[in-house]
């Protein structure tokens, strides 16, 4: 099943991964490897690498224009590098996420 932006869901779907290849909108490079997590606030967060124990990259995306995104890097021992929306660059995966979240 193919997804466009305004058709992803809200939540994770429980029963299948949504990735890269199945986002008909998906910008060019984002990694093949990359799945869609959620909705935060407005935001579409997209996760490559693995969820425990490696690198992991997220990338979250204005569904209404998909050139503004915001990038978070995860490495195995927990630390952390990204700029969130508020232009505050965090160490922790969780203000991060609080950032999109205020930030919608």
């Amino acid at each position: 099943m193919s997804f466009h932006t305004q058709d992803l869901p809200a939540t994770p779907v429980r029963d299948r991964v949504i990735a890269t290849s199945d986002w008909l909108d998906a910008p060019h490079d984002l990694p093949a490897d990359a799945v869609y997590r959620r909705r935060i606030g407005h935001w579409l967060l997209w996760r490559s690498g693995p969820p425990l124990g490696g690198h992991a990259r997220y990338y979250a995306f204005d569904p209404d224009d998909l050139s503004r995104r915001h990038e978070f890097a995860l490495t195995p021992d927990g630390d952390g590098d990204g700029v969130g929306p508020s232009g505050t660059r965090h160490a922790r995966f969780r203000t991060w996420k609080e950032d999109l979240r205020d930030h919608s």
